[in-house]
């Protein structure tokens, strides 16, 4: 495990380091919500043909192993600046970013903040537009819907219940004003969106989903300004956990591909 101050205050972004090639691009992965980079990627950046890369699996702030600061904002752009400055301490540019969910709206942010730290992008299932909150709906959507002292009240074992065993079994790592700002930011998005800033990045990026749900939405813009667009069969939203064999031969297509 490593660190880094990310913020004026002392806080620190942690992460488990693969060490691999130092004639290659280092690898970042970025969790979603409620989760954590270790327990969701370990397996599959170990796996051929993604292993062999350095390779950072980052917490972002709030989550996991990093710090979970009360005074932070947790919104997107909060969390790629505090990414930024985890990458630049571990002497990380031109980073291969592999980023689910909530992971991948930081992703975006990151690269279009911060260009320079980012070669490439694998965004897996990632959100790319605002959500309505829903209260009792499944995910940042629902925990969204409660105002923050409401949450910390009590709202957060109504969340619990719904999340199930295992989403939960990370979730209540995150500190629980983290989980609920980052839900709140990640519903109201960024300005631009994380679409329109996703289709006027210039590096090589891909979008890997659920074969099962169909379409992207927006496919043919995001096609038309250079995204891949890549479906793995046999899973749900937790790509990498579902079928990790699927995501490996997709994410290895993504980061090699010409385009």
């Amino acid at each position: 495990m490593r660190s880094a101050v990310v913020t004026a205050e002392g806080d620190r972004i942690r992460w488990v380091e693969l060490p691999g090639r130092e004639d290659a691009p280092a690898r970042v992965y970025l969790h979603g919500l409620g989760a954590t980079s270790p327990a969701y990627f370990a397996d599959v950046a170990t796996r051929a043909p993604l292993a062999g890369h350095r390779s950072l699996l980052l917490d972002l702030l709030g989550h996991g192993i990093s710090d979970r600061p009360e005074h932070f904002s947790y919104a997107l752009e909060a969390h790629a600046d505090a990414v930024a400055e985890a990458l630049r301490a571990a002497d990380v540019t031109g980073a291969q970013v592999v980023a689910h969910s909530m992971g991948g709206s930081v992703a975006v942010l990151l690269a279009a903040r911060h260009p320079e730290l980012v070669s490439r992008l694998v965004l897996v299932d990632a959100n790319l537009d605002p959500l309505e909150p829903e209260r009792g709906a499944l995910g940042s959507r629902g925990i969204a819907a409660y105002g923050e002292e409401e949450f910390l009240a009590g709202g957060w074992r109504e969340v619990r219940e719904r999340a199930g065993a295992h989403w939960w079994s990370t979730m209540r790592l995150a500190g629980r004003t983290a989980l609920h700002r980052s839900a709140v930011r990640l519903a109201q998005g960024s300005t631009p969106t994380m679409r329109e800033l996703l289709v006027g990045l210039t590096m090589p990026r891909a979008f890997l989903y659920p074969e099962a749900d169909g379409p992207v939405p927006g496919a043919e813009q995001l096609v038309a300004a250079g995204v891949a667009l890549l479906p793995v069969p046999d899973c749900g939203h937790n790509v990498m956990l579902d079928n990790p064999e699927g995501f490996v031969r997709a994410t290895a297509a993504a980061l090699t591909s010409q385009g």
